[in-house]
């Protein structure tokens, strides 16, 4: 892959890498760099236009020079039909325009490169290979970004979150439903905008409304025992979310942070559910009985390693963690209000630790 822009860079790696297959990225900056990894021998070839030392197509020339077969892709942001027959004259496969969406290029990429030995592979094997590779999650919006604007909540006005979402319908539908729910209504009229939806229920909620919707994987999951399994972890997250919700505000405390670490704690069972999909539509073998259990066995290797990639901060892992287990020496309320959370949205009121979670926030009062 040649592309100078390191954030780009670094998405398609990421596409390429959570393709589902055993792929090997190599990464170049420079015209340079890229002409001495030449002779390695590549399945695909990923180019931007213009580098620094040079233009794109001067690279693709050599290439078809040496090789005729190798599938090569352009990533431009130049989108005029000039300058997409000009590419096309230097015996391209592909031409992507950028700004990218994802899901386009996530299945333009994937066609270049062939499946290798999916089907002789155990399901173990598959997953214990998949945990060294990067897994792509979202089916829309890129998650690594998303947490990189959560992280910048405070910087961030209702009109920049607005231009940067205008091409995501979704997630527009989405906030204006929560914006015009009984919630969120206090004057009468209804939200139509979405620049008026994000300021009506805030930055920080319109940022958890975006990572929930992106963490629902539910809707790309084509084999369906897998669809139910995604449908339930999907369905527990935000009712773990909406009792940390309520407890943060019962305390008067922000909920954004505890939302977002509900949203989070399921993280390994997605990937789990992604890779397993992955690996039955690739001709692997896998029994319909065994779902639950591999997704059980293999959520929390799978989950450690998002939580790594995604550099997550060591405060946001702590909350995450505690929705499955409190530690025993734990005094902090942010802690016991992840596993009160976790607790309510199993609908067991009369359940002893909860009860007890409970008394420990001062909340057992009348």
């Amino acid at each position: 892959m040649l592309e100078d822009d390191d954030l780009f860079g670094e998405l398609l790696e990421t596409v390429l890498a959570g393709s589902g297959r055993s792929v090997d990225v190599t990464v170049c900056s420079s015209l340079t760099e890229a002409y001495m990894a030449l002779g390695r021998g590549f399945d695909l070839v990923v180019t931007d236009w213009n580098l620094p030392d040079g233009s794109g197509l001067d690279f693709v020339k050599k290439i078809r020079s040496q090789d005729k077969q190798v599938p090569v892709v352009v990533v431009s942001a130049r989108a005029d039909r000039e300058s997409v027959l000009k590419a096309a004259h230097y015996g391209i496969n592909g031409y992507i325009t950028k700004p990218v969406d994802i899901n386009l290029l996530h299945s333009r990429l994937a066609q270049f490169f062939p499946v290798k030995g999916q089907e002789q592979a155990s399901v173990s094997e598959y997953l214990e290979a998949s945990l060294g590779r990067v897994v792509q999650l979202s089916s829309g919006m890129d998650l690594v970004e998303l947490l990189k604007l959560i992280d910048r909540e405070s910087e961030l006005s209702p009109a920049q979150l607005a231009e940067r979402w205008r091409d995501e319908p979704a997630l527009t539908a989405r906030l204006l439903d929560v914006a015009n729910s009984t919630s969120f209504r206090r004057t009468g009229q209804p939200v139509e905008s979405l620049r008026d939806a994000i300021s009506s229920i805030g930055v920080a909620m319109s940022l958890n409304q975006a990572l929930a919707l992106s963490l629902d994987v539910s809707g790309s999951v084509r084999l369906e025992p897998l669809k139910e399994i995604a449908e339930a972890v999907n369905q527990n997250i935000l009712r773990v979310s909406q009792s940390a919700r309520e407890l943060a505000i019962k305390l008067g405390l922000q909920p954004a942070i505890f939302q977002q670490a509900a949203l989070l704690s399921r993280l390994g069972e997605l990937a789990v559910i992604k890779v397993l999909d992955v690996f039955h539509a690739s001709g692997g073998q896998v029994e319909e009985d065994q779902l639950e259990k591999l997704v059980e066995d293999w959520s929390k290797p799978f989950g450690n390693r998002l939580k790594v990639q995604w550099h997550l901060p060591l405060g946001l892992r702590e909350l995450i963690g505690a929705v499955h287990v409190l530690p025993g020496d734990s005094t902090q309320d942010r802690q016991l209000i992840m596993r009160a959370a976790a607790l309510a949205a199993r609908d067991e009121p009369d359940n002893e630790e909860y009860q007890r979670l409970i008394r420990r926030l001062g909340l057992d009062k009348p």
